[in-house]
């Protein structure tokens, strides 16, 4: 969430930098809010200096035997108002901070100014061998073949899934599943083992207050799954005997949300940042904007597996913190030797909470083209600020935490990604080396022989 002191102070930085988001912000609905905010205050201010004066007035009358009908009957009118005042104020600020949970967060200065991906900035690219002419990684020498072509022999079975669930599941049986195992395995003990990320079993169904705490609601409510639970008629009551007000539940669309909103309502003490955590979990999204895109395939599912990594520090460490975490991801695909390229993505392409995203994009030969592994993002406060996150300094009051969250990485589109680039003409599949301890040794994945 913005700051509203930010906005009280300097709202024109406020609007020029979500102009560079493609934002329009209503500065006269928040003038307008912010002088009804004024109005109650001061209202309120003046009415307690009053009721304080008319209470010594009261005393002094008494104290000297005069008649104090008048003023205490004044007094006892006050706290009615002063009722009426404080609902106003709240229904003021309710209205103000139900509006700043749905504006995104401000773009970093480093930002570039852009509206779509066309405007995002190639930082840099790593590949594994020489280049083409182009830039791109060369050919393969051989017409290449895409993943599902690939896969399907290999155990990708999207017609059991069809069967199972509808469109955008997948089922895998055999080695492409034991390889899908393995590359979450080797990523978990790589984030873990070289990084320093603690490893976390979190929960797969979370309630809506985590998600408001880190911004996936209200905006993209349609883009979650709802959970609704079964066999509930009967009123749930707590320890205490009273009723449960009752929740919506959604699944996860990523462990960021249930690894940051660990630390939600708390204060952390300093010497125990910065915290660096890891998941690996299924994640699930409704892709309701996405359209007909990526429809055949892995590379947009409503279910997938990744390794989440998420770091929470102290703001004066976030931006260093930042550029260690897409290192991080680096090392992954380094490490399996897949071609990719490091994009600063522009203001107008950023995801809702981050202050400044670099995205990760691995080579796919059968579409000659980048696609999108890992998205690494600095949230700055925003997140923290919805939360109630903070950590107590040496001195003064507690402080927001900033909170940065990265894919370490996808695992389905790493999958997608070591098919292709290691296919071989006859349809094979090399392992790549820093997988193979975690195949048992298999080098190569051969395709089922037809019968």
């Amino acid at each position: 969430m913005l700051d509203p002191n930010q906005l009280r102070k300097d709202l024109p930085t406020v609007v020029s930098a979500l102009e560079r988001r493609g934002l329009s912000f209503d500065v006269e609905r928040f003038n307008a809010l912010e002088a009804r905010r004024k109005a109650v205050q001061v209202e309120t201010e003046t009415l307690q200096a009053r009721r304080n004066a008319v209470s010594k007035l009261i005393g002094q009358l008494k104290s000297k035997g005069e008649d104090a009908t008048a003023a205490m009957a004044e007094s006892q009118a006050i706290p009615a108002r002063l009722k009426e005042l404080e609902s106003d104020l709240a229904q003021v600020q309710e209205e103000l901070s139900g509006w700043l949970m749905t504006l995104p967060n401000l773009p970093h200065e480093s930002v570039p100014a852009g509206e779509s991906e066309a405007d995002n900035v190639e930082v840099r690219r790593w590949l594994p061998g020489e280049a083409g002419s182009d830039g791109n990684p060369p050919p393969l020498g051989f017409e290449p073949r895409d993943h599902v072509s690939l896969g399907e022999p290999l155990g990708l079975d999207f017609d059991a899934a069809r069967k199972l669930s509808g469109a955008r599941f997948m089922m895998l049986r055999g080695p492409i599943a034991r390889l899908h195992r393995a590359l979450a395995q080797f990523m978990l003990d790589l984030q873990t083992a070289e990084h320093g990320y603690q490893e976390c079993y979190t929960p797969y169904i979370v309630n809506s207050s985590t998600l408001f705490g880190t911004g996936q609601l209200p905006k993209f409510k349609d883009d979650m799954f709802w959970v609704t639970k079964g066999g509930d008629d009967e009123e749930q009551l707590d320890e205490q005997g009273k009723p449960i007000a009752r929740e919506d539940l959604y699944l996860i669309s990523t462990s960021e949300i249930t690894l940051t909103a660990s630390v939600r309502d708390s204060i952390v003490p300093l010497a125990d940042l910065p915290i660096r955590l890891t998941a690996h979990t299924p994640c699930f999204r409704s892709e309701a904007g996405s359209g007909g895109r990526d429809m055949r395939g892995m590379i947009r599912q409503h279910q997938f597996d990744k390794v989440e990594m998420v770091q929470i520090v102290h703001p004066d460490e976030s931006y260093r913190a930042h550029e260690e975490m897409v290192g991080h991801a680096e090392t992954v695909l380094q490490r399996l030797g897949l071609p990719y390229r490091v994009v600063l993505l522009c203001g107008g392409d950023m995801g809702f909470g981050a202050a400044k995203t670099y995205d990760l994009e691995v080579w796919l030969p059968a579409q000659d083209t980048w696609r999108e592994i890992s998205s690494v993002s600095n949230c700055e406060a925003f997140q923290a600020r919805r939360m109630q996150a903070r950590y107590r300094p040496e001195k003064g009051k507690p402080e927001y935490l900033h909170t940065l969250n990265g894919s370490g990485l996808a695992v389905g589109r790493a999958l997608v990604a070591v098919l292709e680039n290691y296919q071989q003409q006859d349809g094979s599949v090399v392992v790549p080396e820093a997988l193979r301890p975690y195949m048992g040794g298999v080098e190569r994945l051969e395709p089922a022989k037809s019968a």
